[in-house]
C-alpha cells in the first residue's frame, strides 16, 4: 500500500510540473522572494548528471533548523531518498558550497551530497544500485525542505519548499545507434558534429547486460563511446562463460571502421570483469591505445579468456573463504586463489606486452576483492620490464564500483547473479570523493592519450 502511495504521489508531482518551459531539455522554474515565503532552487535545475549543481534555500528565519530531503523512483518503481540537517544563517539562507550539513545521510561541507548518498528507502528492498537503464530519459528527483530535524527513514516534519531536478545522463544532440553487427551487439553514442571523435569502448562487470549510462556521459564528452555487453544480452551467451577475444577484437575493428571515429587506436573502460577484460585487450590487440582499469584483478578471473592458440584460464573463487555476516551480506574478499601463487601463474595477464597507457583506479578499502593489490601487482610487472606506461589512482576510504561524479554511492550491492548482498567496502563520503576526483582523470587521461 505505501508503494502505490508513494508512486501516485510521484505521478501527482510529475503533473504539477507538466507545464514548465524545457527548451532543449531545461527545467524553467519561477521562484517567489518573497519576505517570509521559503524556497528551494538547484541550479541548473536539468544538468547532466556528472556535473555540480548549486542547492541553495532562501526565506528561513534567522537560524531556522530544517532537514533537506532528497526522493527519485527509477524505471523499476523502487523509491530511493537521502536527507540531511542544516541550519539557516542570519540572513534566512542555507547555501549548501557552504555550509555543512550537521547530520542525517552525511555531514560536514558536501554541496553535491543529497545526490550521491541516494539509497532504498525504508520500505523498499535493501542494496539495490540507483542507475539508469534508460539513458534517453532524465533521472528525475523531487527536493524537498522539512521543518526540523527528522532522522532518515524517520516522517519528517511539515514541508516548506519543493522543487524538481533532472538528472541527463545523455545531451539531446548525441546519437544513440543500437548496433546488431556480425556477433557485436551494443549501442554506439556519438556526439553531435561531424568528427572524428576519439573511439571508446565501454563495459561493466559480472552482473552482465547492456548498461549505457557510462557510454552516453563519455558521448557528452565528446567521444565516440561503444557500450559493449559480452553475455546476458538479446542473443549472447546468457551466463558467463569462457571469454574469446576475438570477439572484443571484432567490436575495436568496427568502431574504427565508423567515418566519425579517429584512428588509428582507440581506448577502452571497464569495471570489474570489465577492466580485466580491457587489460586483456590492451595486452592483445594492438588496436587498443588506451585502457583505464577500474578496480580490476592482475590475472583472469573465474572463465578462461581464449585468443588465437593462447589460453589464459581463470583464478578459481573458495566458497569456504566467504564470511556471511548476521544481516546476510557476504564478504567475498579472501574468496579469490592468490594470483602470485606459482600455481596461478598461467592466469596471469602478460601486461608487458602492452604497448599502450593503462590508468588503474582502486579504492583502497575494496571489499569485493583486493584490487589495490592487483593493480600493483600489474606495475610491478610492467616495472620488471622496463616499462613506465601506467598511472595509477588509488584512493583511501573507497570501495569497489568507482562511478562517474556524483552517482549515488552503494556499498553493498545486491548481485544480479548470485541474488545476494555483496560487500563492496569503503565509506561513502570518501568513495563519492573518489568518483569525482577520478572521473575527471579518466576523461583527461582519454582525451590525452586519444588526441
Amino acid at each position: 500500500m505505501w508503494r502505490r502511495v508513494t508512486a501516485r504521489a510521484w505521478d501527482v508531482c510529475l503533473e504539477h510540473f507538466a507545464g514548465l518551459s524545457r527548451p532543449f531539455g531545461r527545467i524553467s522554474l519561477r521562484s517567489c522572494n518573497k519576505r517570509g515565503v521559503v524556497t528551494i532552487s538547484v541550479s541548473p535545475a536539468a544538468g547532466l548528471a556528472d556535473q555540480p549543481a548549486k542547492v541553495a534555500v532562501l526565506g528561513l528565519p534567522p537560524l531556522q533548523e530544517v532537514t533537506l530531503r532528497a526522493l527519485v523512483v527509477n524505471e523499476q518503481g523502487t523509491l530511493f531518498d537521502s536527507c540531511a540537517h542544516y541550519q539557516a544563517g542570519e540572513q534566512g539562507e542555507i547555501d549548501l558550497s557552504g555550509e555543512p550539513s550537521k547530520g542525517g545521510d552525511y555531514t560536514g561541507l558536501e554541496p553535491m551530497g543529497l545526490f550521491w548518498s541516494l539509497s532504498p528507502a525504508a520500505m523498499e528492498k535493501p542494496y539495490q544500485r540507483l542507475e539508469p537503464r534508460n539513458v534517453k530519459a532524465p533521472m528525475k528527483m523531487e527536493m524537498f525542505v522539512h521543518q526540523g530535524y527528522s532522522q532518515p527513514d524517520a516522517i519528517p516534519g511539515p514541508v516548506l519548499a519543493k522543487t524538481r531536478v533532472e538528472r541527463w545522463f545523455i545531451l539531446p544532440e548525441v546519437r544513440r545507434i543500437r548496433l546488431k553487427e556480425g556477433a557485436v551487439r551494443g549501442s554506439l553514442f556519438l556526439p553531435p558534429g561531424n568528427g572524428p571523435f576519439p573511439g571508446v569502448i565501454d563495459m561493466f562487470g559480472d552482473e552482465g547486460g547492456l548498461i549505457e549510462y557510462r557510454a552516453s556521459l563519455l558521448a557528452t564528452h565528446g567521444f565516440a563511446a561503444l557500450s559493449l555487453p559480452y553475455f546476458n544480452f538479446e542473443d549472447l551467451p546468457k551466463a558467463m562463460e569462457d571469454f574469446h577475444l576475438e570477439y572484443f577484437e571484432e567490436a575495436v575493428r568496427l568502431l574504427l571502421r565508423h567515418p566519425k571515429v579517429k584512428g588509428p587506436g582507440i581506448g577502452v573502460v571497464g569495471t570489474g570483469k570489465g577492466a580485466e577484460l580491457a587489460s586483456s585487450m590492451m595486452t592483445f590487440l594492438p588496436e587498443v591505445v588506451a585502457a583505464v582499469c577500474i578496480s580490476g584483478c592482475s590475472s583472469i578471473i573465474a572463465t578462461a579468456v581464449h585468443y588465437g592458440k593462447i589460453t589464459l584460464p581463470g583464478l578459481r573463487f573458495n566458497m569456504s573463504r566467504v564470511n556471511i555476516s548476521e544481516s546476510g551480506v557476504f564478504d567475498i574478499y579472501e574468496a579469490l586463489d592468490d594470483p602470485m601463487d606459482p600455481a596461478n601463474s598461467h592466469c596471469r595477464i602478460p601486461f608487458e606486452k602492452a604497448e599502450g597507457h593503462f590508468l588503474f583506479v582502486v579504492g583502497e578499502e575494496d571489499r569485493h576483492w583486493k584490487s589495490s593489490s592487483y593493480a600493483e601487482i600489474a606495475i610491478g610487472y610492467l616495472r620488471q620490464h622496463g616499462k613506465n606506461n601506467f598511472t595509477l589512482l588509488s584512493y583511501s576510504g573507497a570501495g569497489h564500483r568507482i562511478n562517474p561524479s556524483f552517482t549515488p554511492v552503494c556499498l553493498v550491492a545486491l548481485d544480479r547473479v548470485l541474488g545476494v548482498p555483496i560487500l563492496g567496502g569503503g565509506g561513502s563520503r570518501a568513495h563519492a570523493h573518489a568518483q569525482e576526483h577520478s572521473w575527471r582523470k579518466i576523461l583527461e587521461f582519454l582525451q590525452f592519450h586519444l588526441r
